[in-house]
């Protein structure tokens, strides 16, 4: 048996509508939304009740997707550390490649993104930098320059 692909990485929030402008602020597109409940549900995730909403984003290359999930029921469980740094034990972060760093940067930030360090500049190869995001997630961004 063989691995065949990774179809998305899922992110809780607390605000769907607006992770998902986020998102859409960054370049993804919506590919869909719904609400899931029921056993099947409960089976999956491990808990009971559940009652959420997701919306699917993909990447304009139709490559990688964000599945982002409001959870009504049961309540959101805290990581026991708000805005965790970049070097938490876990998931650590979601990077995309970008034409303009600078451009997304001011984009984002109308979306409460906040920049954690500053723009760097790998060799003369890359501009790189973190942002937090919805959530307080992580979102890396990389503009190849050479």
């Amino acid at each position: 048996m063989a691995l065949q692909r990774m179809d998305n990485v899922g992110i809780v929030v607390d605000d769907l509508d607006a992770a998902v402008a986020f998102f859409a602020e960054l370049g993804m597109e919506l590919e869909g939304t719904g609400e899931i409940e029921g056993l099947f549900a409960d089976q999956t995730v491990g808990l009971d009740g559940v009652r959420s909403d997701i919306a699917m984003m993909r990447t304009p290359d139709g490559h990688g997707k964000l599945e982002l999930t409001k959870y009504h029921n049961p309540a959101v469980s805290g990581t026991g550390q708000e805005d965790p740094p970049p070097n938490t034990l876990g998931l650590h972060r979601v990077m995309f490649a970008v034409d303009d760093i600078d451009d997304t940067i001011s984009r984002l930030r109308a979306h409460g993104a906040e920049l954690l360090g500053e723009v760097a500049q790998y060799e003369s190869i890359f501009r790189l930098c973190y942002l937090r995001g919805p959530a307080g997630i992580i979102i890396a961004l990389a503009e190849q320059i050479g």
